[in-house]
């Protein structure tokens, strides 16, 4: 999977109707993308990444299966007696 639609599924954007519905938008988009770090593509375009977001929602059980997350493990320290 390419680095863009990732970072759509992390936004939670389905990139596959992002992709079908939206080329040139999304052409646009992975263009400047691959252009700009990621956080400067979000700063230039919050506010059109949240409107697609309300339009190509990913399914809950898409974004489980392709990202999933590390399991956290918390340190145990000893105390000293």
């Amino acid at each position: 999977m390419e680095e863009f639609e990732q970072f759509l599924i992390q936004k939670k954007i389905d990139p596959i109707s992002f992709k079908n519905e939206d080329p040139s938008i999304f052409q646009d988009f992975q263009s400047l993308f691959d252009q700009v770090h990621p956080k400067s593509f979000v700063t230039q375009k919050l506010f059109l990444i949240n409107k697609i977001r309300r339009k190509y929602p990913l399914k809950r059980e898409a974004a489980e299966t392709e990202v999933p997350k590390k399991k956290m493990i918390r340190p145990v320290f000893k105390r000293k007696t």
